[in-house]
């Protein structure tokens, strides 16, 4: 087997595979995972492939090959596809022509000559395969018109041994192979800890196959290891050297960075001998963004580096857009709830001590304690796309072909609106497919309250829950974990996306209306087209719903066909109040189909104002509205009112006395402002702009 160098310079991110259950024997497959698509992808094309060959007829005497190696694949081939291998037996060599005769023998041929017991205890006595098989191939070179060619000069096909089936013949040796791509994984997993049968169980789950399926069995990738051993150890002095220069050089750009840029912020922490541990940082236009946005926070830890051992962790918002904000990112030695643990403290101390209403997470029992302990009031989310992205992982295995109707019926339960209907139909899931001893059923279980939908109607979100910006959070980590030869290199890409990412400047269009209610005009004119465009939706919606007035100002409403759809509403006039059971409004921001229909029947031709929350309209956005303000009024301007308004939202809403005492200034600001001038004076106009002056 030809064995192939390990490469530990480029910096090589991979998905966690830790199964969250805590068993180390455990691990995941995430479905989508594009990397693991494009390997089972290869290996069911290489297995179609090798499987539908061109037809292999027997040999015969006189069949011409170009080469020797032709002749030799040939016979290969048509030995494994009749249940048995060749070997290289004899060859022979003349001083004019070379190598002119090659025997191709059964690998059964001949017989074991005895060899000298070494000098042991227990001596290991093995069974020779070698029967005497007289199956062969021999081949003699010929010159025709100058070119070298080579016939069959004597064929054999008769066995006296049985011919195996296909099963049993790709586990012979000869077509036992672990291609270079499996090599590096298998080197890059092991040096992570794996052990040979946890290693072949992962490769397994990459490519799709069924246990036992591989083109190689673990005994050898137990020798593929073994062999390697020297290579892998002296690697990882190399790596261990790399990651400590890195992470020193890493450091030393956050301090360039925070020179060059104020609102740069970095924090670190290192081992009893002044090595860097963990290392987060964020940027000043990610603070900005989370002043508006950081009501809803996604902290990913998805991948991790295999060449430096380190989890990468990003901290995303979302914009009133609909759009992936980067807010911070992490690099931890460990997976520890105190790892964690600073890794939040960081993050809120980076954002001014404001913590999130809401932080949406992975599931892992180190990431819930430790934002338990650090982040008390913020809610705690798990990504239900995470959730079902492992399910294959957990269940196809253990249920085999009742696997779907599982999927089918869990994607249900994950729908369900109510607590006590999702608690009755997951009994019966459970006991229909029988898994109630299952571990991975009693882990989704104890986590129900952060990832089923009927449990945290009232979390607020702000759609970072939906799948198109879940797509936008992968594309972000695909463009910046592609492999790098330097945490530095890491560090300049994480900027650059995350510059471009919090600015990007899409021109997004409004909906044309779809319906004669003035609710659906007077929402155009005041969300931006993101947020418009998923009221719109609700208010199209509203209109297949019938009211029932109950008592005291409180309301039936249901779907004219769906009857068990149905939500209270209650509505309190001398508010402008309206309250609906879905609590859709508390989840995302935008007004619920239940509350327009009886916004709709109090003849309402516009939303309560309330009901437009700030981070939904065209204000929040971190971009100027208009490209020509920008010019006519200079870069210095702009920044320095987004610096403003962006602190000014942050603190006011911290109390609801701090926010009436900033909204009533506001509104003496205004007047003023609009009482002002349109055109600045001629003394005035080359005078520069300070904070203190505005």
């Amino acid at each position: 087997m030809e064995i192939i160098a390990a490469k530990p310079l480029n910096n090589i991110w991979i998905r966690r595979q830790q199964c969250p259950c805590g068993d180390w024997k455990c691990y995941i497959k995430a479905d989508g995972d594009d990397h693991i698509a494009n390997v089972s992808q290869m290996t069911k094309s290489e297995t179609a492939s090798s499987s539908s060959q061109d037809v292999v007829f027997t040999p015969y005497v006189g069949q011409i090959f170009k080469s020797d190696d032709e002749a030799f694949e040939y016979y290969s081939n048509f030995a494994r596809k009749n249940g048995f291998s060749i070997r290289k037996a004899r060859s022979t060599e003349s001083q004019n022509l070379g190598i002119y005769r090659r025997d191709f023998v059964c690998y059964r041929s001949g017989f074991n000559q005895p060899r000298k017991k070494a000098n042991v205890e227990h001596p290991r006595d093995r069974k020779s395969v070698r029967c005497g098989c007289d199956a062969k191939l021999y081949l003699t070179k010929e010159i025709v018109d100058g070119v070298a060619q080579w016939y069959v000069s004597q064929f054999s096909n008769v066995h006296n041994h049985e011919l195996l089936e296909d099963d049993q013949v790709r586990l012979l040796p000869a077509y036992r192979k672990i291609q270079e791509a499996d090599q590096e994984r298998i080197l890059l997993l092991s040096k992570a800890g794996f052990p040979v049968n946890r290693i072949v169980k992962v490769l397994e789950l990459e490519k799709g196959v069924q246990p036992g399926q591989l083109p190689f069995i673990e005994k050898d990738v137990r020798n593929f290891v073994r062999t390697c051993k020297k290579t892998v150890q002296e690697n990882d002095a190399l790596i261990t050297e790399k990651r400590e220069n890195d992470l020193l050089e890493l450091l030393e750009a956050c301090k360039a960075s925070e020179q060059k840029d104020e609102g740069f912020v970095y924090s670190f922490t290192t081992d009893e001998n002044g090595r860097v541990e963990n290392i987060a940082w964020s940027y000043g236009h990610s603070l900005q963004a989370y002043s508006f946005f950081g009501d809803a926070v996604i902290f990913d830890t998805t991948y991790r580096s295999i060449t430096y051992n380190m989890l990468f962790g990003v901290w995303f918002g979302i914009d009133n857009h609909g759009n992936a904000l980067f807010l911070g990112c992490v690099l931890l030695q460990d997976e520890t709830s105190q790892s964690f643990s600073w890794a939040l403290q960081s993050f809120v101390r980076f954002m001014r001590g404001r913590q999130p209403q809401t932080i949406v997470t992975d599931i892992d029992s180190g990431l819930r304690d430790a934002i338990a302990s650090e982040m008390p009031t913020t809610k705690h989310v798990i990504c239900i796309w995470q959730v079902l992205s492992k399910l294959s992982s957990w269940f196809s295995l253990p249920l085999g072909l009742q696997y779907p109707d599982f999927k089918s019926e869990f994607d249900m339960l994950c729908r369900l609106e109510n607590v006590e209907d999702f608690e009755h139909q997951w009994n019966q899931l459970v006991a229909r497919f029988g898994l109630g001893s299952d571990k991975h059923i009693a882990l989704l279980l104890s986590y129900r309250a952060s990832w089923q939908i009927s449990y945290m109607r009232n979390f607020f979100l702000a759609r970072t829950m939906s799948i198109e910006y879940w797509k936008l959070v992968e594309t972000f980590m695909k463009n910046i974990l592609s492999p790098q030869s330097s945490l530095l290199l890491f560090f300049e890409q994480v900027g650059l996306a995350c510059n471009f990412g919090n600015h990007k400047k899409e021109k997004q269009l409004y909906m044309p209306a779809k319906t004669c209610l003035p609710l659906e005009e007077h929402a155009r004119s005041i969300l931006t087209p993101y947020a418009f465009n998923i009221m719109q939706h609700e208010v199209m919606l509203s209109m297949q719903y019938a009211i029932t007035e109950m008592a005291n100002s409180t309301y039936l409403v249901r779907h004219y066909k769906k009857m068990e759809a149905e939500c209270l509403v209650i509505w309190i006039p001398e508010d402008e109040q309206v309250h609906c059971s879905c609590k859709e409004f508390e989840h995302s921001g935008i007004l619920c189909r239940h509350s327009i229909r009886v916004l709709v029947s109090k003849n309402y031709f516009q939303v309560p104002e309330k009901y437009f929350p700030l981070r939904w309209r065209p204000e929040s956005s971190l971009a100027p509205l208009d490209d020509s303000v920008i010019q006519s009024s200079g870069n210095k301007y702009s920044q320095v009112f987004h610096a403003l308004s962006g602190s000014l939202y942050s603190e006011s809403f911290i109390s609801k006395q701090r926010f009436n005492y900033v909204n009533r200034e506001l509104k003496q600001i205004l007047e003023h402002v609009q009482k002002m001038p349109t055109v600045d004076e001629v003394a005035a106009s080359s005078a520069p702009i300070s904070v203190s002056e505005l």
